[in-house]
């Protein structure tokens, strides 16, 4: 069997897995979150917060539980890095430097596990399983939770509340993200994926020296760490290590476990919003840019340019022979059209254009199908943006799920779209005309060009994955870095929770002959249309100067 063979079979397998999964995973997730029912470890946990599940709040206070219980993960993170050295379980790891632990507290608790050090050699048992893991479920039950308050906002009419900020981030843990890692972690570690607390090990002898191992409840963390899309590995090597990811099966597997939630949640939608067929809509929108995205990495990294490639079957420099091009193609896309971040390759060594399609995927917004929650609204988001447009193509006041969208619908839509570029940008082009931080590029021109960039893209938009080739730990870039990830979660979540409110006080509107019928392939061609000019315009000029100058060079 070629290369190519396997790499389609691994897709349409793929694909399989997820369409069997996608309603009743897509209804059980609208179940929980429409139930009144409280289950009795859920009580005891409102209890200890002190927390009323049955109050409904109004976005500003819904968004202040957000603000508050991310500020709060964010200080308990950084003081468990900062008194590791004292900690038991620490594999005699001393504390971590300031600026170090700002960033990765923030990392993990914006859903991005951005990772600027080694994670074998500075994180002990205590940390990674206490408080990295933590993070990683928690961050994913707050971005499903913001997802929810938004469909909650189409669904309901002449009322201002939006749901429970506590409820919906407990209900997302207890009853989703919990149970279904669990079945994950142990599917990893029965295909090979280690499990335990061990120390530091000595192994073998090479070249005149030893290779030290240390363990650690990866398996566990593993699962959490794809099917939250948060992506933070165990180990430097992330999912390319074999303790992460040991064979082409749990390969496929982890890629199924990141797209499982995004994608099941436009099923959540539908089932919520009371039309399935809408939900068919944006699941259409999202799988199209997905399989393109997917279509098109592999066409660039199996394309044979010379005698080398030709016999490594395709770009096979940064990859993992155990995987080949087609598994790393799809890990690539999967990881970087989500918020997930993990990667079994290093997007570096891709070929130029292979490169500027992961850039891409992130610049899009993250939205096919996106991060848990976070894809969600988005692609919702720009729903809106779409409807808009078409309104003003007939003259007619747009108007989407039965909401008039006014021009206070449209201003909150497009900060929403315009704060993620302006951060990418900005801290890009400050990095770049300042005398220092140049200096941590490995390559010159067009690709040390692309390193920076990519390192903001995967920042701003809480993605998390890394070019490779960037010095990242130090002080700006930690700093910088940290600012990214904050400013690109929590602002975006302002607007939305804001639009949320504005869309539930509203009247619904019926349908007329004038209505723009949003479940059909006509609108999912406009939306797609839609995302993909609006992030063109927006990306193409700071793209032209580094992929693909590039690939046009190569």
């Amino acid at each position: 069997m070629g290369p190519v063979t396997a790499a389609v079979l691994q897709l349409a397998a793929l694909i399989g897995a997820l369409a069997l999964c996608y309603v009743p995973f897509g209804n059980y997730m609208a179940k929980v979150y429409s139930s009144d029912k409280h289950l009795r470890v859920e009580k005891w946990i409102y209890k200890s917060i002190g927390a009323n599940p049955g109050t409904e709040m109004r976005w500003p206070a819904y968004l202040r539980g957000v603000l508050a219980f991310s500020a709060v993960s964010v200080l308990f993170l950084y003081l468990l890095q900062r008194l590791q050295g004292i900690l038991p379980g620490s594999l005699g790891f001393s504390s971590v430097n300031p600026a170090q632990s700002f960033n990765t507290a923030v990392s993990f608790v914006t859903n991005t596990n951005w990772q600027s050090y080694y994670g074998e050699q500075t994180m002990g048992h205590v940390v990674q399983t206490a408080g990295l893991a933590v993070q990683n479920f928690v961050s994913a039950a707050v971005g499903i939770a913001v997802a929810v308050a938004l469909v909650r906002g189409f669904a309901r009419s002449r009322t201002g509340e939006i749901g429970n900020f506590w409820s919906d981030l407990v209900r997302g843990v207890v009853r989703i993200l919990l149970p279904f890692s669990v079945i994950a972690a142990v599917i990893l570690v029965a295909c090979g994926a280690i499990q335990n607390f061990s120390g530091i090990h000595e192994v073998g002898q090479f070249m005149g020296g030893s290779q030290q191992w240390n363990g650690g409840a990866v398996a566990s963390q593993e699962a959490i760490k794809e099917l939250g899309t948060n992506g933070g590995g165990y180990f430097n090597a992330n999912s390319a290590h074999p303790f992460e990811n040991p064979t082409p099966f749990t390969n496929l597997f982890e890629i199924f476990l990141i797209l499982l939630i995004p994608f099941a949640l436009t099923r959540t939608f539908g089932v919520m919003v009371g039309s399935v067929k809408q939900g068919y809509a944006i699941l259409a929108t999202m799988g199209a840019i997905w399989l393109g995205f997917t279509a098109l990495m592999m066409w660039t990294e199996f394309a044979h340019h010379g005698p080398a490639l030709q016999a490594a079957g395709g770009a096979m420099e940064g990859k993992e022979v155990r995987f080949g091009v087609g598994g790393s193609s799809i890990f690539a896309v999967a990881t970087t059209l989500t918020s997930t971040g993990a990667v079994d390759s290093f997007h570096s060594s891709f070929t130029g254009l292979g490169g500027g399609i992961t850039m891409l995927s992130m610049m899009l917004g993250e939205i096919a199908p996106g991060g848990t929650g976070s894809g969600l609204y988005g692609i919702l988001i720009m729903a809106i943006i779409a409807v808009f447009i078409a309104g003003l193509m007939v003259g007619r006041t747009p108007e989407y799920l039965g909401k008039k969208i006014g021009s206070r619908e449209i201003k909150l839509s497009a900060i929403y779209i315009l704060i993620t570029p302006a951060l990418v940008l900005v801290f890009t082009a400050i990095s770049m005309a300042l005398p220092t931080p140049p200096h941590s590029m490995l390559n010159p021109g067009a690709h040390g060009f692309s390193e920076v960039l990519y390192a903001f893209t995967s920042a701003a938009n809480n993605n998390g994955s890394a070019f490779a080739g960037l010095n990242a730990n130090t002080d700006w870039y930690n700093t910088m870095t940290g600012l990214a990830m904050l400013f690109g979660r929590f602002l975006p979540m302002v607007f939305v929770l804001a639009l949320a409110g504005s869309l539930a006080e509203q009247r619904p509107v019926p349908a007329t002959a004038g209505t723009l019928r949003t479940e059909k392939p006509l609108f999912t061609g406009l939306l797609v249309g839609a995302i993909l000019i609006i992030t063109g315009l927006t990306y193409f000029p700071a793209l032209a100067l580094g992929p693909l100058a590039e690939g046009l060079a190569s």
